[in-house]
């Protein structure tokens, strides 16, 4: 009788084991964000957090917001996290998403070296900061791969009232290849960097070269105050309203892309803007910093 059973238990054991592992595979969605929610630590804070209270585990695409917004639009993804408004707004118009949630915000900062041979320091207007670097014979190093930051650095040479030129290049992220357009002041020539990448590696670019560039607060404090060698760039410019940085996040609409785990990616948008979710948000800084401000609780 012993022997007989023990076949039986072992199948018992292994389906057991089998549903166990879709069970936990039932819990993993995956995300395309900003790199800014990376590069700043927040989801290093989030995440664990997340998994302790739903059981969500989350795999994270880190990108600029055009590449996060354009996989969601293919469904390579169950949900987006990232950080320009219209984008966000103009994707759910289109279908894609289901609805965006605001989660937070920061804000938006023209850094640059010490000696500010542009003359920039303590203006609040971004817009004439950007033109007197262009004027001054500066430089200024552009993510330029089409992300949250790239799309307000865009808008504010538009509004900078320079001469602008168009390019077209290609960047690769994550190891797909991109057309980018962008605009730049017509007078800067070579003195506009474009590099197509991530604000943390911009950032350590423009402390290298000592130059120019536009970044998010919750970035700069990160590579400001908490790596073990900081970089050695100033604000320049802030407190234009102009520069304010909103994030959202959006589930990927089920009724273009059916196989996106829309339930996961739904209670992981409705975790974010909990008070529990929000309190982890704003309770996240370093050396004293606040990085980010919810904006789904007040």
């Amino acid at each position: 009788m012993k022997n007989y059973l023990k076949p039986v238990i072992l199948v018992i054991l292994v389906f057991g084991l089998l549903a166990g592992g879709a069970s936990a595979e039932e819990k993993l969605i995956k995300m395309s964000t900003t790199t800014s929610t990376q590069a700043s630590g927040l989801l290093d804070i989030l995440l664990p957090e997340l998994e302790k209270d739903t059981g969500i585990q989350v795999k994270v695409l880190a990108k600029g917001t055009g590449a996060a917004i354009r996989d969601g639009v293919d469904g390579n993804v169950d949900v987006i996290f990232v950080h320009a408004k219209a984008r966000e707004e103009q994707f759910v118009a289109d279908g894609y998403g289901t609805k965006r949630y605001a989660v937070m915000h920061n804000d938006f900062i023209i850094i640059g070296p010490k000696d500010d041979p542009a003359g920039i320091k303590g203006m609040t207007n971004a817009a004439a900061a950007l033109k007197k670097i262009a004027e001054s014979g500066s430089m200024f190093v552009s993510r330029g791969d089409d992300s949250g930051t790239h799309t307000k650095e865009q808008a504010l040479w538009k509004e900078s009232g320079l001469e602008l030129a168009s390019k077209t290049t290609t960047i690769i992220k994550t190891g797909t290849e991109a057309e980018i357009t962008f605009i730049s002041p017509e007078k800067m020539g070579g003195k506009y960097l474009s590099i197509g990448q991530g604000m943390g590696k911009v950032m350590i670019f423009a402390d290298e070269k000592q130059i120019y560039t536009l970044a998010d607060r919750g970035t700069y404090i990160k590579y400001k105050f908490g790596n073990e060698t900081p970089v050695d760039l100033e604000i320049m410019c802030e407190g234009d309203p102009r520069l304010s940085n909103p994030y959202g996040v959006i589930p990927i609409n089920p009724e273009k892309h059916p196989h996106v785990n829309i339930k996961l990616a739904d209670q992981f948008a409705q975790w974010l803007v909990s008070e529990r979710g929000q309190k982890v948000i704003g309770d996240y800084k370093l050396l004293g910093k606040q990085l980010f401000y919810p904006d789904a609780v007040k």
